[in-house]
């Protein structure tokens, strides 16, 4: 139900059993057609400990064991109550504790755009964000989504909020900005709501934290076309914390998996 947040609690737990902790991100642009591109072999190839996804598109009922339960993973999926439409998943090495779903309001909830993972040290979570094709809803949904994460910062545990934010937050972030100052993903008001999230709540963008190189995107609106040209936009983050910024250790995109018109952006962690 839209609105409610929902927990799973989970029986049997796992402990890590490294410092070291790798997490992924990936807008799969739909999991049927990313599967259908080899996204299965690459996941099974990855020493990640957790892979979040967004832009699922497919009840979670309709993916089979096959894509549920790979070998070697189990995965967890929060669906839009729209057929083919948005939704979160998480792939977890270690079963987690417990896992959550939605944020408590229905902009969020009725399409599946957040759902957390909780292990022993710290909770990993999958989010969407609207894309901003409808600006009043989107701006709804900021004010809102700003309300649930300044709670979180209230909370003593460590979270990972991974996934598509759908926002270019600096010039760095995007490719030809100063044609696009006025593009959905690049307004001001959207990157005056990024400010907030990175200055007075104090989180910290993971990749940037040890990454500051230029042209390190992870979407591109024709990718056959920009990918090549490196004409991108860095709409994908993993947001943690001011605790966890000590423990982040290195960050990368990767650019060569193109299972989506998104990239998958890496980061290891030192828990």
């Amino acid at each position: 139900m839209a609105g409610i947040i929902h927990f799973i609690q989970i029986s049997h737990t796992l402990e890590w059993e490294q410092l070291r902790m790798k997490v992924i991100s990936l807008n799969v642009g739909g999991i049927k057609q990313a599967v259908e591109k080899g996204f299965l072999d690459w996941l099974k190839d990855q020493d990640a400990d957790v892979v979040c996804v967004q832009d699922v598109r497919t009840k979670s009922w309709k993916l089979g064991d096959a894509i549920e339960r790979p070998e070697g993973w189990e995965g967890y999926f929060f669906d839009a109550e729209q057929d083919d439409f948005s939704g979160t998943g998480i792939y977890c090495r270690k079963t987690p504790k417990a896992v959550m779903t939605g944020l408590g309001f229905e902009l969020a909830d009725r399409e599946g755009r957040f759902m957390q993972a909780d292990f022993e040290k710290v909770s990993v979570a999958s989010f969407l964000m609207p894309s901003g094709a409808n600006p009043a809803e989107k701006k709804l949904f900021l004010e809102q989504f700003l309300e649930f994460l300044t709670k979180l910062r209230r909370k003593r545990r460590e979270f990972i909020i991974c996934g598509t934010w759908n926002i270019a937050h600096k010039t760095i972030d995007l490719a030809n900005w100063q044609d696009n100052q006025l593009s959905i993903g690049f307004r001001p008001e959207e990157r005056a709501w990024m400010d907030q999230v990175f200055g007075p709540l104090s989180f910290i963008d993971a990749f940037r934290e040890v990454n500051r190189d230029t042209d390190q995107f992870t979407f591109w609106p024709n990718p056959k076309l920009e990918r090549q040209r490196q004409e991108g936009w860095r709409l994908d983050y993993q947001v943690v914390g001011p605790n966890l910024r000590k423990n982040i250790k290195d960050a990368w995109i990767d650019r060569s998996v193109n299972f989506s018109d998104h990239a998958p952006i890496i980061v290891e962690y030192d828990l």
